[in-house]
């Protein structure tokens, strides 16, 4: 895990993107570690955490094959956060 590390996205995405709901977070640095721990899945091109409002958006690279059981599983390897899909 990077802690705090920004990968440089372009900010135009095209990829279908996954809404987390996410539980637990309190700050910033929660968001931080949660955009991290994304971003290091393969497939992933970017996670974009609100915590005020309780969720990330994750934009997919074009074509990239992921379970979502994997997205939800490293919201909870960064810390004591619960996550699901959103419908």
């Amino acid at each position: 895990m990077k802690l705090f590390s920004r990968k440089n996205r372009p900010e135009a995405v095209t990829g279908e993107q996954v809404i987390l709901l996410i539980d637990g977070m309190h700050c910033t640095s929660c968001g931080l570690l949660i955009e991290d721990e994304l971003e290091d899945l393969p497939g992933v091109r970017s996670a974009a955490t609100d915590v005020r409002a309780g969720r990330s958006v994750v934009r997919l690279e074009d074509g990239a094959d992921i379970d979502t059981a994997a997205l939800v599983a490293a919201v909870e390897a960064a810390g004591d956060y619960t996550a699901r899909i959103a419908d």
